[in-house]
């Protein structure tokens, strides 16, 4: 994403435009050699996923995400998902991004799927290596209320080709989930502090970092702030 679509897009957000209006653009010369849904603007990230069947099994992932838009229905991302930035990266899977409006109308048997962003965001777990870092902030404040659906198509890093069925993935909800080593890793190959995202984070949106525990299965329904009671967020 270049810069003029970034600022394009950051100014979208902060004018309050629904997920897909953050990355729209005037559709022309989509037939041309080259075009396609990722030829605009979209937004690149980069988390840590977990598996849900075993929150011990965890991934670092490349977000390459664009919005989507159907009439009466314009706030969702679609990402496609890869190993690292690199020019051979594995494609290893799909995410789909939608506000917390569109989530609550979901059926109940439809919401295990979908995982909350709120503790990868204001932990540190999210970042967004191309953005400064005032418009990385205000990229996350987009991002932190809403949910993604994610499957990794190639379940195995250690299996040449993909095999077996899709994983469906969660996201990190608390401390002490993550694996430190995996934070390392992506700190430095992206010379980042996660701590230092988290404080800034914390000081920007004024809010306590979530703690909800890892699902206890595949039918677990996710929360967004804490495990139970009310699930709202807490001010510092």
């Amino acid at each position: 994403m270049d810069r003029r679509q970034l600022l394009g897009a950051l100014g979208a957000l902060s004018a309050g435009l629904p997920l897909a209006g953050a990355v729209a653009e005037e559709e022309h010369g989509k037939h041309a050699a080259g075009a396609g849904p990722l030829a605009g603007p979209h937004a690149q990230f980069c988390g840590i996923h977990m598996a849900k069947k075993n929150p011990k099994l965890q991934f670092i992932t490349q977000h390459f995400c664009a919005g989507h838009s159907d009439e009466g229905h314009d706030d969702m991302f679609q990402c496609v998902l890869f190993d690292s930035v690199g020019k051979n990266a594995r494609l290893i899977g799909v995410e789909y991004l939608i506000s917390d409006a569109a989530y609550r109308k979901l059926p109940t048997e439809e919401k295990k799927y979908w995982h909350a962003h709120t503790y990868e965001v204001l932990a540190g777990g999210l970042i967004a290596p191309g953005m400064k870092p005032d418009e990385e902030l205000k990229f996350m404040k987009m991002i932190l209320p809403t949910w993604g659906k994610a499957w990794h198509t190639w379940p195995n890093p250690d299996d040449p080709v993909p095999m077996g069925e899709p994983m469906l993935i969660w996201s990190l909800m608390g401390d002490g989930q993550v694996d430190e080593k995996l934070v390392a890793a992506r700190d430095k190959e992206f010379g980042c502090s996660t701590q230092a995202i988290r404080e800034a984070r914390a000081k920007e949106f004024g809010l306590e970092v979530p703690s909800v525990a890892p699902p206890k299965s595949l039918d677990t329904i996710g929360r967004q702030w804490t495990n139970t009671g009310e699930d709202r967020p807490t001010k510092r």
